[in-house]
């Protein structure tokens, strides 16, 4: 009798590991290829990030546009300001992480090594905290969607879902409320004022920049200039 018990409940043990093992695999295989296949082709429509900021009464704006419809000054621009080596690069920096953990270690201020890919799977798929679970599954998504998106991919959904001020997401919205253009019109300025603030762009502002921001913007436009002189964006401009 104490036998048959001990079989049910060792039985009772694998099923709910089976179980446990299933759902470990949707959640963290087969859920995010899925939904990385269906993105490829579809605007994500809403971040973990914009839902925090609507509950935090920031408000919500946003207009997806192409890729065709941004300005390649901007392209050049985020390029330069936050991934020099974009086309260079499968989603992952080593050099970048590299330097940034060598200045991490001598103090001051903390530097990121994240590249482009690293930054649009975290803003599209995952949460704003950051924890080392998140960072795991940032790494998942990079290397789904550098496989399955391509870098003209990537820097489209980048482009349309990146925060750039309070409730402002896209560089559609945001060339409007910055400038009173669109994003196709921007001009290697205001393209170059729209990179230098996306660090803070709760604090900096684009349209009426700060004493810091105009200097980071005059040497963000500066290197979009080396940019496009040395072809660094070719995997994203034609």
């Amino acid at each position: 009798m104490a036998r048959r018990a001990k079989g049910r409940g060792g039985g009772a043990v694998r099923k709910v590991l089976t179980w446990l093992l299933a759902a470990g695999l949707v959640v963290f295989w087969i859920g995010p290829v899925l939904t990385v296949a269906v993105y490829r082709f579809v605007p994500p429509p809403i971040t973990f990030l914009m839902v925090q900021r609507v509950f935090e009464g920031r408000g919500f704006e946003r207009d997806w546009v192409p890729l065709d419809q941004i300005s390649p000054h901007l392209v050049r621009a985020v390029i330069a300001a936050e991934d020099a080596r974009y086309c260079e690069h499968m989603g992952f920096d080593v050099e970048a992480i590299r330097k940034a953990m060598a200045a991490n270690e001598r103090g001051g201020r903390i530097r990121g090594g994240s590249t482009i890919s690293q930054q649009t799977a975290k803003n599209v798929f995952l949460w704003p905290k950051r924890d080392w679970v998140r960072k795991g599954l940032e790494a998942w998504f990079t290397v789904l969607i550098e496989t399955g998106w391509g870098k003209r991919r990537i820097m489209e959904v980048y482009l349309n879902s990146i925060e750039w001020g309070p409730g402002v997401y896209g560089a559609e919205a945001a060339a409007q409320r910055n400038f009173g253009v669109p994003a196709a019109r921007l001009t290697s300025a205001q393209a170059a004022r729209m990179a230098a603030i996306l660090p803070k762009p709760l604090s900096w502002r684009a349209a009426k920049p700060g004493p810091y921001v105009k200097r980071r913007s005059g040497s963000i436009r500066r290197n979009a200039g080396a940019v496009r002189s040395q072809g660094l964006a070719h995997c994203v401009l034609d």
